[in-house]
């Protein structure tokens, strides 16, 4: 069972960036499709990027196309999210999240099995 750890979190004004990144346990960390989710207070939980196994192919949530991008390396077992342009309504706790599935898998949280604590994002204008 793989555990998730994620960093990187903080404050930042609009239009700046952060790197957030995912720690895993799991040592076969490569079969695991890599996603990455938020929720701001009061909404559900979004898809926000996924990843496949080699890092090759990845899909995003249109409001975040062009401004994030997910990226993995498997021999630190970590998957990143590089997030630039940053808005007041990406505000959320991002959730790292791994698949043990096809790819890519569907965008929503109950395609995924595991599950990070969290990191809070917030964007000040």
């Amino acid at each position: 069972q793989v555990q998730l750890v994620e960093s990187g979190g903080g404050l930042v004004q609009a239009g700046g960036s952060l790197r957030l990144s995912c720690a895993a346990s799991e040592r076969t960390f490569s079969s695991y499709v890599m996603g990455w989710f938020r929720q701001a207070p009061g909404k559900e939980r979004e898809f926000v990027a996924t990843i496949n196994w080699s890092g090759g192919s990845t899909y995003y949530a249109d409001s975040v196309k062009g401004r994030f991008t997910i990226s993995r390396d498997n021999a630190q077992k970590t998957v990143y999210l590089q997030m630039n342009s940053l808005k007041p309504e990406d505000t959320a706790v991002y959730y790292c999240a791994a698949s043990w599935g096809t790819f890519p898998p569907e965008p929503r949280p109950g395609a995924y099995g595991y599950w990070g604590q969290g990191t809070q994002v917030t964007v000040s204008s």
